[in-house]
């Protein structure tokens, strides 16, 4: 509104100033911009910047009157016109001639002229200069705005006086303890506090908003008493610093949690539905309950006393009032328990009032609007709670979402259930009335992919159950997004956050955008550790699982360790020729050491420096191996089913280092062409092939699955073209359960994971498995308790000995007591000692219960349990050839004449290796707890863990020998030799594996 102007033009100078809308208030440079008067300038405050000048007529009116008077009157006639001498032009009172910033330091010109209604050649109007101050000052750029007009000869100047807003060149947080910077960024982005930052112009209500915000967050972190005060500090000639005072003052604790008025619904199921503020420690532990206390905040408990009323009505207390918590704060006061120091601080009590009412029970669930779905039992099978049960209001709920879902699967996106209860208080009863409105099904118009830079839009798609133009479904979508996580080609995906849906009502379509992040497809690693299998190892990887966007996998492993090498090369191609084909293959070539020294040593309890006879009757040796694969799979078809078959093909070379490996190896019969003795050790093919059924549902990450189920079936028949002949069927089954304490729940943190696995191996057509593919259990990877290939069973091998006739004074017997260069006298013996075979038949079960801390970190509480055994012991049966290489020799040496043993006795072994009695079918278990940590750098979960082992191999056995006194000479020397050998070979052993491990490793288990 404009006042005091009139019609007639004034003279210069005579009208006083106008003020529009605001009135115009001096306060300090910094707070003030209320106001902004236009004024009238006298004649020579504001002079122009431009001189006065005359300007022509133009030639060309003249010319166009002369013409037109020519043409009528009808005649042709040259008019020769001379130009005037310009005239000024008359002035244009009312008319906008030039606009001036004035004032302007960082901001440019073009940028307030830009923000004008009013131009250079309008007509001078004071609504329009209204809304040009508004839409300048609601810039938030200026803090005074003053636009003044100027009466000129030429028309109206207009001048805008600004004074810009000081720019903010540093913000910092002064006594910030409980929370970071980064915390309170975070916070400004989640809040919405924006253009408040470094080189932002300043702004007091932005101040004062980022003061608020800080506070609430300083009080999420139980510190209510906190003061933040803002200090400015001017930096000419345009900037300022900007300086948070914080004092967080004491921590604020949630202290004792009570309840009144609750009868039947305990204090302490009421406490533990209090999410946010009831104290952490172990559920329904009752000592343990209440360890550590947690921050208050106010925020949060509102929302938990709505969770006590909840859990009241989930024990049927259907009209469960839960009145206005009452808070008193207190200092905190008593020992600390671990410090054993007084407490500091202050402790805020809860008292919860409660009014519990009557228990009801539910009545019946009636549906109304069903006009599609006419079977009113399936809709009543959705809610997971009967007739007759006391009301459950979570159960009801739990049903009302399976509503939604199964009519999802229908094509209903707009379906909606609104109950209504019936309440029957003469019968404590609770009848809920269902109003469906079900709304018209959907088709799919269009399915869209946003985020994907790399993987092309087909890659997706063809993993998608759900196509275009058929009619929607939710469950299908919901597949389809498990699916893409599988892949491990993008961050997980959730169908709340990652999916859009666009209705079209009229035409009863919809439209999908799916928004994904791509991981990064290639990953070049450098991981090492240590492992049971591997020992200290040192690996480098090169990865890409998504080859130029089109899901192709390329990989080249390497790793070196004091235990295993390994060298592999795979490709894997998706799918081929652009139908759900998966075809792969693998170039590999590793070596690996089995060395049971060790072992023994443990299940022995003797040192595992072993003596030269007790080395060369324990497993050792390794095992190397080099060979291809080739993978073929194919998807059924809108399932989680995969079949396969692979063909692999190998060569292995046995090094032994001990006798009984050089015996057990050289005498089995696991090679066809009955080859034996050196021979059987080198040129092992293996050439076999693999059936495979896999049932994967799980999700939504490949590395820490929170719920799902995956079962895989293998057989493998090996005996093709190779020169080993054995088949192997394996079975395994994984299951994991999101849960919330002891019970499950789709929304908890924690994770109940199962696996359980069945193997078995027999070799056929006269042949027996090789060594090297029986079972040993052990390690990080199954038995945690156990070291790598400890936990097997353990039978006497036949085995040729010699030892030196030794005198009773420890002196040996020389061949030729006049030349000790012919060394000492030998005598064989026949024995047997116990060495680690591995079982035709394996177990093995695992439960985890993983608590994650935080970030990579996680905890979890383990028990593993494995059996192997042995119960064909026809596949420990060594071959002709091998027990004659035993049978054969004589045993013994009663005499020594010309470099030879004389008076030796022949000795039948059994041709079958028979299992220790006590140390075949032994069940052993692990419990204990894990603590792990994914490493990116190392792209391998760091774990330390400690294993109690509950059940274990504690024996006692009899050795057995086919030593007589006959097979020594007679006399001191054979007495003290016969008694040597029975002390070494013919003793007690006592099996004693370990009752504790504590252990770091990098590696799984499942």
């Amino acid at each position: 509104m404009v006042g005091g102007l009139r019609n007639d033009p004034p003279e210069l100078g005579s009208t006083p100033s106008v003020t529009y809308n605001r009135l115009f208030l001096k306060q300090d440079p910094i707070f003030s911009s209320e106001g902004v008067p236009i004024l009238r300038v006298v004649s020579g405050s504001l002079r122009s910047r431009f001189q006065k000048n005359q300007f022509a007529l133009p030639f060309c009116f003249r010319m166009c009157r002369l013409l037109a008077l020519l043409l009528f009157c009808g005649s042709s006639v040259v008019v020769w016109a001379q130009q005037d001498v310009a005239q000024p032009p008359a002035a244009q009172p009312g008319v906008i001639q030039q606009i001036r910033v004035i004032g302007n330091r960082r901001i440019p010109r073009e940028t307030v002229l830009a923000r004008l209604f009013s131009h250079p050649g309008d007509t001078y109007d004071p609504a329009t200069i209204e809304r040009d101050f508004n839409s300048l000052w609601n810039t938030g750029y200026f803090e005074n705005l003053q636009i003044a007009r100027e009466d000129s000869p030429k028309g109206i100047i207009l001048d805008i006086i600004v004074k810009e807003k000081p720019t903010i060149r540093e913000i910092n947080y002064k006594g910030l303890n409980s929370v970071s910077t980064s915390d309170v960024l975070d916070r400004f982005k989640k809040e919405h506090v924006t253009g408040f930052s470094v080189e932002s112009p300043y702004d007091p209500t932005k101040l004062a908003r980022a003061i608020d915000v800080i506070r609430a967050l300083l009080a999420e972190h139980g510190h209510q008493f906190a003061t933040v005060k803002p200090d400015i500090k001017t930096i000419p000639p345009s900037s300022v610093t900007v300086n948070f005072i914080v004092k967080e003052g004491p921590t604020v604790k949630v202290g004792n949690i009570t309840f009144t008025g609750n009868r039947a619904v305990s204090s302490r199921d009421l406490r533990a539905s209090m999410k946010n503020l009831r104290p952490v420690g172990i559920p329904h532990s009752i000592i343990l309950e209440n360890l550590f206390a947690r921050t208050y905040d106010a925020s949060k408990l509102e929302e938990d006393t709505e969770r006590v009323r909840r859990a009241l009505q989930d024990r049927g207390y259907f009209r469960a009032g839960v009145n206005d918590p009452t808070t008193h704060i207190r200092n905190e006061g008593g020992l600390s328990f671990f410090t054993f120091r007084p407490r500091t601080g202050k402790r805020i009590d809860i008292r919860v009032p409660i009014d519990e009412g009557e228990r009801y029970r539910l009545g019946g669930v009636t549906f109304t609007g069903n006009t599609h779905v006419q079977n009113v039992k399936a809709l009543r099978a959705q809610f997971p709670t009967k007739d007759g049960e006391w009301f459950n209001a979570t159960a009801v709920g739990k049903g009302l979402d399976n509503l939604r879902k199964a009519y999802g699967g229908l094509g209903y996106i707009n379906f909606t259930g609104v109950p209504t209860p019936r309440i029957d208080d003469a019968k404590h009863l609770v009848y809920l009335d269902i109003d469906i409105d079900e709304g018209k099904p959907f088709t799919v118009s269009r399915i869209e992919f946003q985020g994907n830079t790399i993987t092309r839009d087909r890659v997706i798609r063809r993993e998608l159950l759900l196509e275009e133009g058929a009619v929607y479904n939710s469950n299908l979508w919901e597949q389809s997004l498990l699916h893409l996580n599988q892949l491990d080609y993008f961050d997980p995906l959730k169908v709340e956050q990652d999916s859009e849906e666009h209705t079209d009502p009229d035409n009863g379509t919809v439209s999908l955008l799916l928004k994904v992040h791509e991981k990064g497809k290639n990953s070049i690693g450098l991981n090492g550790g240590v492992s049971g299998l591997s020992g200290t190892f040192l690996g480098l990887n090169y990865q890409t699982n998504n080859f130029l966007g089109l899901g192709e996998t390329l990989s080249v492993q390497g790793n070196i360790g004091n235990l295993s090498r390994n060298v592999l090369f795979a490709f894997n191609e998706p799918y081929l020729h652009n139908k759900p084909i998966s075809l792969g293959f693998q170039v590999f070539s590793r070596k690996s050491d089995f060395n049971s020294a060790r072992n023994y040593a443990s299940v022995t309890g003797q040192s595992s420096a072993l003596t030269a006879a007790q080395s060369s009757l324990t497993q050792n040796y390794n095992q190397s191996s080099t060979g291809l694969n080739f993978s073929v799979s194919y998807p059924l078809r809108r399932s989680f089913k995969r079949v396969g078959l692979t063909y692999s093909w190998d060569k292995s070379t046995i090094t032994t280092f001990s006798q009984a490996s050089a015996n057990l190896f050289q005498t089995l019969a696991f090679r066809s062409g009955q080859i034996q003795g050196a021979n059987a050790l080198e040129g092992i093919y293996t050439s076999s092939v693999s059936l495979s059924y896999i049932y994967n549902k799980v999700g939504p990450s490949v590395f820490r699955p929170r719920f799902g189920t995956d079962i895989s079936a293998a057989f493998q028949l090996a005996g093709l073209f190779g020169n080993v002949r054995y088949f192997t069927p394996v079975v395994q089954y994984k299951h994991y359960i999101a849960m919330k304490g002891l019970r499950p729940n789709p929304e908890g943190r924690n994770v109940l994971a199962l696996r359980a696995q069945a193997s078995y191996v027999q070799g056929f057509s006269g042949d027996v498995a090789p060594p090297f593919n029986r079972f040993y259990s052990g390690g990080d990877n199954e038995l945690r308790g156990f070291d790598i290939r400890a936990a097997t069973p353990y039978a006497f091998i036949p085995v040729r000995q010699n030892i030196t006739l030794t005198n009773p004074d420890g002196t040996p017997v020389p061949i030729d007591p006049g030349n000790y260069t012919l060394g000492n006298i030998p005598i064989p013996i026949p024995i047997y000692r116990p060495v680690s075979v591995g079982g035709d038949v394996k177990f093995t079960t695992n439960i985890e219960y993983r608590i994650p801390i935080g970030g990579p970190v996680m905890f979890s509480v383990f028990d593993d349990f494995d059996i192997t055994s042995v119960v064909r012991q026809s596949q420990l049966r060594q071959s002709v050839e091998g027990a004659d290489q035993l049978n054969s020799p004589l045993y013994g040496c009663t005499s020594y004449f010309n470099g030879s043993c004389q008076g030796g006795q022949t000795i039948q072994f059994i041709n079958l290796i028979k299992p220790i009695s006590g140390t075949n079918i032994v069940p052993r278990m692990s419990l204990g707890g894990e603590i792990s940590a994914m490493l990116p750098i190392v792209n391998a979960p760091f774990r330390l863990y400690y294993a109690y082992n509950a059940l274990r191999l504690s024996e006692d056995v009899q050795g057995e020998s086919l030593i007589t006194r006959s097979m020594f000479p007679a006399g001191g020397a054979g007495d003290y030799t016969y008694n040597n050998a029975i002390s070494a070979y013919d003793s007690l052993l006592h099996f004693r594996e370990p009752k504790k491990t504590f252990r770091l490793s990098v590696s799984t288990t499942f």
